[in-house]
């Protein structure tokens, strides 16, 4: 089975980052008998219906990041606090992402599917009546948390309902819908803030959600185990609770006069996580299994994927800000320009497989990951004066090799990971990726604020945006000292790669 895997480097990539199975988890994937009957047109309507899901949540977070400097405005905030809008999402993914597996197993992945593209849509109702930014960061919440159920459990279905054989074709047909929501949000959100009202943002999700639903009720099987998982209640509400004082702890730190209370936060999570482990330690199937890092591989790509994620998670904050404040940019035109780094993802697609065979995971990982956060490095240099075609080409070129980090660390994650540990995993994985990505944030949203502390300012000016980029990218270059730990032959299975 595993002479398999070598061919789906490519499809473990970064999209909503840990959406997609890991390589290891296709080639064991067994063909569920209660699933639809196996026929091509089956799957391939199957990954598109998923991929209309993925394809209207990415859409979602790409255009609200154009809007955040013209929202501010309308709730009467700085535009820096916009940042809890985005928080307060990645953090209900974070919390509820661990549990969206077992309540599959125990109530059945369709009607949970169908019931979390409702929760995303009322949701982004919700969203588009929002009056203040503390009903913005509610409404955002309960997006997360149909979005925490609809994309994990929409890989299920897939990997429940296509055999092995079909699996590459199927994945195929569900990563490129799902490509092209990062495309088409920036230019779309800047024209309707410039054009139109940015709750249309928002409304757009309602007629995709709707028709998803009629879709999934019509095309999508009934499949849930005999036997289910007890789920881990009080593991579940220690590491809600470790994982969301943690997170809007380290995001009030960038706000003025919040700051004891960012503190008392942050201690309460911390007391909070050591409870977490102090109870997954005494538990045989904790929601998150601490145990998975002993694994090297896993480790290592725990870490260092985190620390550039905190990179990645910063950028949609900062760059549209930085155009539209510190340049004088429409929304439309930032929106233009933005799109840059998901075409570069976009070109990466075909030529990650290759470059790993030929160089192996840790060169592969130390190079990219020193040209990613280099290229983001030089975008917090970017000035008015330069020229629109240097800036698209700095983008994209970073785009590049930070989607390629991730397809990397995405793949040699599961690599020593044994079958019957692979959903522990995958949750354990993707809740990590979604912490750090809202801690991308806050780092971003601090450093700002820290930059305006220094000059007594009230709105960031082009320095701040510098020191902000940079200390987002020190962040990022840092995993270098764990990706130098990898072994030589780290996933050579994989990667077909011989030192």
């Amino acid at each position: 089975m595993r002479l398999r895997r070598r061919g789906l480097a490519s499809i473990n990539s970064e999209i909503r980052d840990g959406i997609m199975p890991a390589a290891d988890t296709i080639a064991r994937v067994a063909k569920d008998p209660d699933a639809l009957p196996h026929t091509p047109s089956n799957y391939r309507v199957t990954a598109l219906i998923i991929a209309c899901a993925l394809f209207m949540e990415q859409m979602d977070s790409t255009v609200l990041a154009t809007a955040l400097p013209t929202m501010a405005r309308d709730f009467g905030v700085p535009a820096t606090s916009m940042s809890s809008a985005l928080t307060s999402y990645l953090l209900a993914l974070a919390i509820f992402i661990p549990a969206s597996g077992r309540l599959a197993d125990r109530f059945g992945s369709r009607t949970i599917f169908r019931a979390a593209i409702l929760i995303f849509v009322g949701g982004s109702m919700l969203c588009g009546q929002a009056t203040s930014l503390p009903f913005m960061m509610g409404a955002r919440f309960l997006q997360g948390l149909g979005g925490a159920m609809m994309i994990p459990i929409g890989r299920l279905v897939l990997l429940r309902s296509v055999a092995k054989e079909d699996m590459v074709q199927a994945m195929s047909w569900l990563i490129m819908p799902a490509l092209i929501g990062p495309i088409l949000g920036p230019p779309v959100g800047g024209a309707i803030v410039t054009y139109l009202d940015w709750r249309w943002i928002f409304y757009l999700n309602v007629p995709i959600g709707l028709l998803g639903v009629i879709l999934v009720t019509r095309f999508i099987g009934e499949v849930r185990e005999d036997r289910p998982a007890k789920f881990d209640v009080p593991g579940f509400i220690l590491s809600g609770v470790s994982l969301g004082c943690l997170l809007f702890g380290f995001e009030m730190t960038s706000r003025t006069g919040e700051l004891s209370r960012a503190i008392v936060l942050i201690v309460v999570g911390l007391i909070a996580g050591v409870a977490y482990i102090r109870h997954a330690k005494h538990r045989s199937d904790p929601i998150l299994d601490l145990s998975l890092m002993r694994i090297p591989t896993f480790r290592l790509s725990v870490i260092g994927g985190s620390l550039t994620r905190i990179t990645q998670g910063a950028q949609p904050f900062l760059l549209p800000m930085m155009l539209q404040l510190g340049f004088g940019m429409t929304a439309a035109a930032s929106g233009a320009i933005t799109i840059a780094g998901a075409i570069g993802s976009l070109m990466m697609k075909s030529l990650a497989p290759r470059v790993l065979r030929r160089f192996g995971f840790r060169n592969s990982l130390i190079v990219g990951g020193l040209c990613a956060s280099s290229g983001y490095a030089v975008a917090g240099l970017f000035r008015p004066d330069w020229p629109i075609p240097a800036i698209f080409g700095v983008l994209m070129i970073s785009g590049f090799f930070m989607s390629f980090q991730f397809s990397a660390y995405n793949t040699i994650a599961y690599d020593e990971i044994p079958s019957s540990r692979m959903s522990s995993a995958t949750s354990f994985y993707a809740t990590f990726q979604q912490l750090m990505l809202s801690l991308g944030i806050c780092v971003g949203a601090a450093s700002l604020h820290v930059g305006m502390l220094g000059t007594g300012a009230t709105r960031p000016a082009l320095t701040d945006f510098t020191l902000a980029f940079l200390v987002v990218t020190a962040v990022s270059a840092s995993a270098t000292i764990w990706n130098r730990r990898f072994a030589v032959d780290a996933g050579a299975e994989l990667s077909g790669h011989r030192a």
